[in-house]
């Protein structure tokens, strides 16, 4: 089995000296491999070996960078939006369509629970072609808002959205401003 390593250090020897024999004058006999690894890693601040592993693992794990954001996709699809930020037409494209779901899924309220109709008020406030039915439906098949088994209750799904979404979230009251 291959061992990982892990750097250790201490910001200050002599804090570090005198947590280990504080901890070294609890334990009776010689601490075994464990115990002395759970007292290197609490006298730095540690809770135990195990804590000081997951934040040496996440520390050296790169965080990966976020995907670019699409500029023209975002104008494209804020053409779709009126000068008050109401869907004018449904897009053709699905790319273009699940942008501005996001941007309608914006306009829903968060950790609201909500009638079906409800619902299709606010979907009715943000477009202007006349099916809320389509909107609402594609919403759910999106993950973007769950419903009831008997299409009662209805609440926006909380999640982060995609660069290109957050642009043209941003960019909708801008557009009605």
């Amino acid at each position: 089995m291959s061992r990982e390593a892990f750097p250790y250090s201490a910001p200050d020897a002599s804090a570090l000296a005198k947590a280990l024999r504080r901890e070294l004058d609890l334990i009776e006999g010689k601490p075994g491999h464990v115990q002395l690894l759970n007292i290197l890693a609490r006298a730095v601040g540690f809770r135990n070996f195990q804590h000081f592993r997951a934040a040496a693992t996440a520390q050296a794990r790169p965080v990966p960078a976020p995907p670019p954001v699409d500029f023209a996709l975002v104008q494209r699809v804020a053409g779709h939006f009126d000068e008050q930020g109401r869907l004018l037409r449904w897009p053709s494209r699905h790319s273009h369509r699940l942008l501005a779901l996001w941007a309608l899924w914006s306009r829903l309220p968060a950790g609201v629970v909500q009638s079906e109709a409800e619902i299709n008020q606010i979907i009715r406030d943000n477009h202007c072609f006349g099916d809320h039915a389509v909107i609402r439906r594609a919403l759910v098949d999106e993950g973007l808002l769950a419903r009831t088994s008997d299409c009662r209750e209805y609440r926006r799904i909380e999640q982060k959205p995609p660069g290109e979404a957050l642009a043209l979230i941003r960019l909708a009251p801008a557009r009605a401003a």
